[in-house]
C-alpha cells in the first residue's frame, strides 16, 4: 500500500491547509474545541464555512470563538460520561460530515477512574469518543463520505494495549504507560471504524500533532518538559525548533477532516500533513528524543487483530 504524501510540510497551519477550500454546508462536530487545539482546528473550519459544534465540558469556554464564528454551536458533552455522550447523540439531528475526536488529557498524576471503572485517560481518550462515534454512526452514514478524525500522540510508540489488565487494576498506575495505551488505543479506535463502516462511505484516520504548548501539559512535572527543552530550570517556558504553534498543530486534523486531498482515504497514521512509517514501537524511542520519536506509527497501534478486539471490549462497557 503506497504510502500517501501531500505538498504541506510540518509547518504549516490549519488555515494554509484549507486554503481555497469551500466547507459551505459541512456539519463537523470537534471534541474539546473550545481551547487549544481545538479551537485552531474549530476556527480553520468555520473559516472555510462549515457549520462548526463545539463539543466540551466547560460551553463557557466558547464564548470568544461563537463571538468570532456566530454560526458556530457548542453542546455540552462530558467524554468521560457515557450518558452525556449518549444524550448528544440522541438529540443530533441531520447528517454530520465529520467528527474530530481531539479532546484528551494527559500523564493524571493519580489513578483515577470513570463511573464504569475505565482508567481515566483510557476513558477521556478512548472510550468516550468511541462512544459518541457510534451513536452518531447513522448520521455519518447519512453523510455519504463522512470523516472521523482521531487525534493521537506520539506517545503510542511507547506501549501496546494491555488487554490483561488495561485499567491498572494489578499493575502500578504509571501516568506515562497509561496515557501512552490511551493513545494507541485512539489509533486502533480509526483502524477499528475503517474495518466496520467503511463500506458505509465513512472514512476514519488517526494523527499526532506533535509538540506544542497547550493545557493538556498541565499535570506534567518539571522533569517532563525539561527533557523536551520547553522549560528552564526556573519553570520558564521555552519553544524548541522542534514545537509547534496550535495553527501549525490543528493543521493534520482539518487535513483529514475536509481537504480534497485525504478524499477515500482510510484507516491511515499521519504526522506533519504526511502520512507515517510504520514501526515497531518501544520505550527506547524515548532516547532519541522528540525527532526519534516524528513520523512513525507503532505497528502495534494499526494491528487490525488489536483493533477488532478493543472495539468488542469498549462495546461490552457501553452495552451492559
Amino acid at each position: 500500500m503506497k504510502s500517501i504524501t501531500t505538498s504541506f510540510g510540518a509547518r504549516a497551519t490549519a488555515t494554509e491547509v484549507l486554503a481555497g477550500v469551500d466547507l459551505t454546508g459541512r456539519r463537523v462536530i470537534v471534541t474539546g474545541g473550545a481551547s487549544g487545539l481545538g479551537t485552531e482546528t474549530v476556527r480553520s473550519l468555520a473559516g472555510a464555512g462549515a457549520r462548526v459544534t463545539i463539543a466540551t465540558r466547560n460551553p463557557d469556554l466558547a464564548k470568544p470563538i461563537l463571538e468570532e464564528f456566530p454560526r458556530t454551536d457548542v453542546a455540552a458533552v462530558d467524554l468521560t460520561d457515557l450518558d452525556s455522550v449518549r444524550a448528544f447523540c440522541e438529540a443530533w439531528e441531520g447528517p454530520v460530515d465529520a467528527v474530530v475526536a481531539n479532546a484528551g488529557i494527559m500523564m493524571l498524576p493519580e489513578r483515577q477512574v470513570s463511573a464504569v471503572g475505565w482508567e481515566m485517560q483510557l476513558a477521556t481518550n478512548y472510550l468516550g469518543h468511541f462512544a459518541l462515534v457510534r451513536g452518531l454512526h447513522e448520521a455519518l452514514r447519512a453523510a455519504g463520505r463522512a470523516r472521523v478524525v482521531v487525534v493521537s500522540s506520539g506517545a503510542q510508540l511507547l506501549t501496546v494495549f494491555d488487554f490483561d489488565d488495561p485499567q491498572f487494576e494489578r499493575r502500578p498506575y504509571d501516568p506515562l504507560l497509561a496515557y501512552a495505551q490511551s493513545k494507541a488505543a485512539a489509533v486502533l479506535l480509526a483502524a477499528g471504524i475503517t474495518r466496520r463502516w467503511a463500506g458505509d462511505g465513512i472514512s476514519a484516520n488517526a494523527c499526532a500533532p506533535g509538540l506544542i504548548h497547550t493545557n493538556l501539559a498541565r499535570h506534567l512535572n518539571s522533569a517532563t518538559p525539561q527533557a523536551l527543552g520547553s522549560q528552564d530550570a526556573d519553570g520558564n517556558l521555552i519553544t524548541p525548533d522542534h514545537f509547534k504553534t496550535p495553527e501549525q498543530g490543528a493543521a493534520v486534523s482539518v487535513l483529514l477532516a475536509a481537504s480534497p486531498l485525504l478524499e477515500g482515504v482510510t484507516g491511515r497514521y499521519f504526522e506533519d500533513n504526511q502520512e507515517a512509517k510504520v514501526v515497531e514501537g518501544g520505550f527506547e524511542f524515548m532516547a532519541g528524543g522528540p525527532q526519534a520519536m516524528a513520523n512513525a506509527v507503532a505497528r502495534w497501534s494499526v494491528d487490525p487483530a488489536a483493533a477488532d478486539r478493543l472495539w468488542d471490549f469498549a462495546a461490552s462497557a457501553l452495552d451492559r
